[in-house]
């Protein structure tokens, strides 16, 4: 197991995402700057919490069907967020107890908890890395990673409900294209996006709160999250919503009875592909 870099300052003179995502779901691990946004946020979206809980969903979904249909036995998962159990290597590790997990997130209240995320199963391996999307040649290069990921076997790239923080100036398809070219054959691409498509107005209010709270945002149409996957065979069934990307669990069961949400509250589109 490795150990974390040493945290450092903790901001709390202005929101963060991570931590207005854990406020979304539910945590505590927040301050009252990111409160107070997370609620504006609300006012102006009521299905945020929706939206969270259904991110989180997909990701245990889609990381169970890459483990056992696929063949995949490491992810990468950049954007990690404050610790939510379960946590993406507790998913696979369930699945593939070998399964190896590097998690990589510039917020240094998530290295924090950073321990958390390292509680490995034995026969597996995680470690954590304070990293930016914005830098990946930086991520790709961390000693850290290189200890964890054999980067010759198949990798799954994580990036849930991050890349609409990477607005279209810092060339978010640039980043994901140069993830997905140090990853061989068989690897995969698991990505959701918050939509304006079914509330754009809406959207914009959101838009608004977090650029005005100092996080720019590009919340981005179903065509342009297509983009993300240019060249990866997309799974079944393709780019979908977020509550309809495989709604059964891996193992055929049911999720739980709770009635469907509206298009509107999700606004979530999701997808996994494959390189060729």
């Amino acid at each position: 197991m490795t150990s974390p870099h040493t945290a450092r300052h903790i901001d709390t003179s202005r929101p963060h995402s991570a931590r207005m995502y854990d406020y979304y779901l539910g945590g505590k691990d927040h301050f009252d700057v990111d409160k107070e946004a997370a609620e504006r946020v609300a006012a102006a979206y009521p299905g945020i919490f929706v939206c969270a809980r259904e991110n989180r969903a997909f990701m245990h979904r889609a990381t169970r069907v890459l483990a056992r249909e696929h063949g995949i036995r490491q992810w990468l998962d950049i954007g990690t967020g404050i610790p939510t159990e379960p946590n993406l290597h507790q998913v696979a590790q369930a699945v593939v107890p070998q399964a190896r997990v590097v998690y990589a997130d510039n917020d240094p209240l998530v290295l924090k908890y950073a321990e958390t995320l390292m509680h490995s199963a034995p026969e597996g391996r995680t470690t954590y890395i304070e990293a930016d999307v914005n830098e990946p040649e930086t991520l790709l290069n961390a000693p850290e990673l290189a200890e964890v990921l054999d980067l010759t076997e198949p990798v799954a790239l994580s990036l849930n409900a991050l890349m609409h923080f990477v607005p279209d100036p810092q060339d978010p398809y640039g980043i994901v294209d140069r993830l997905m070219s140090a990853l061989p054959s068989g690897s995969a691409l698991a990505l959701t996006h918050c939509t304006p498509d079914f509330d754009p107005t809406t959207w914009e209010n959101v838009t608004e709160i977090y650029t005005s709270a100092g996080t720019p945002v590009q919340f981005r149409s179903k065509a342009d999250v297509s983009r993300f996957f240019d060249g990866l065979d997309l799974l079944s069934p393709g780019i979908a919503l977020g509550h309809r990307w495989r709604p059964e669990a891996a193992d055929g069961s049911s999720e739980g009875p709770a009635p469907e949400p509206t298009d509107a509250e999700v606004s979530l589109w999701t997808g996994v592909g494959i390189k060729p």
